[in-house]
């Protein structure tokens, strides 16, 4: 039996009714059963209609506005506003260690900056820091990370024979302060293809970064976790072999590794939709069209990039 929501305003046309049934005797659970509410809603009502000695016929002449206001739950409109609270000097705060939440509104409400209370303030927080939707900066170095993923986007591979359609999956690898990007088509995604990937894009890069950071597939990555992941095996004998750190991205957090997923997207609409009206019939002819379309990719003039301080890439404008 499905019951009103607890705490939602009662239509007044329901508020009569219990009022009549409560006339004509029946009890409270009765009276909930039959209205689909609760019986603590019952009990509330018919207390309000007693403090207010409200009968029936009385409610019948009444409009459902007045009822409301007589009752008290009508929508009520706070005289003040709530006052402001600066949470971007909260959040800047957040980021300092050993600083909570607890401690700054305790904080804030000594020097008088609030007066709400602490769930009240988390709430707050949390609908701001949503509305803002902060992102942090990455700053890239030249050599340190490359970001490796697979395109949403196949690309059918028919065999020549049989005619079997073969899905192929395509990697991406790029680097994190060039764009420097790298891709290819394999059978599967399999650890495997996966690795074998992995030592191609090593090769057309020349050289061996600080840390690869991948997405959470299955083949990299044997546990998801936030804090601790699991890394597959044979991915780490990898790592060890060229004295390389995997950090996977957390789930779920595409921002972790930003740079494969404009490079998926720049692979995808660049080099992959282009060839959506022609066949292959083996992956080495597919690759060979790969590598021509990487070739114009990587070759395009950076204008919204410049050189910092640190000799880390960071972004200057927008074209």
């Amino acid at each position: 039996m499905a019951y009103k929501r607890q705490g939602a305003t009662l239509s007044m046309s329901k508020f009569r009714e219990i009022i009549r049934l409560h006339e004509l005797g029946h009890n409270k659970s009765e009276i909930a059963r039959s209205c689909l509410i609760s019986r603590t809603s019952v009990r509330d009502y018919l207390r309000r209609a007693q403090r207010q000695s409200l009968s029936y016929d009385q409610l019948n002449q009444l409009s459902d506005s007045d009822i409301q206001h007589l009752l008290g739950k009508g929508q009520r409109q706070s005289s003040r506003k709530k006052p402001a609270i600066d949470f971007e000097y909260v959040h800047r705060e957040m980021q300092r260690k050993g600083v909570t939440l607890g401690l700054l509104w305790m904080e804030g409400k000594e020097r008088g900056d609030w007066n709400c209370s602490y769930s009240g303030f988390c709430r707050r927080y949390r609908q701001w820091k949503k509305q803002h939707s902060l992102s942090m900066r990455q700053t890239h170095k030249g050599a340190e990370k490359i970001f490796v993923d697979y395109c949403g986007m196949t690309v059918p591979v028919v065999h020549p024979k049989t005619g079997e359609v073969n899905q192929a999956q395509v990697f991406v690898a790029c680097c994190g302060a060039s764009n420097y990007t790298y891709a290819e088509a394999t059978e599967s995604q399999t650890i495997k293809n996966w690795l074998g990937s992995h030592q191609r894009a090593l090769s057309f890069f020349g050289g061996v970064p600080v840390a690869i950071v991948p997405d959470n597939l299955k083949s990299g990555v044997t546990d998801p976790c936030r804090y601790e992941p699991g890394i597959n095996r044979s991915y780490q004998d990898f790592a060890e072999h060229y004295n390389v750190i995997i950090l996977p991205a957390r789930p779920k957090c595409p921002r972790d590794k930003p740079k494969v997923e404009n490079a998926v997207q720049q692979v995808e609409r660049h080099i992959l939709a282009p060839l959506r009206d022609q066949t292959f019939t083996s992956f080495k002819q597919l690759n060979e069209v790969i590598a021509v379309g990487l070739e114009k990719l990587n070759h395009r003039t950076m204008k919204s990039y410049v050189l910092d301080d640190n000799q880390g890439w960071r972004v200057t404008s927008t074209k």
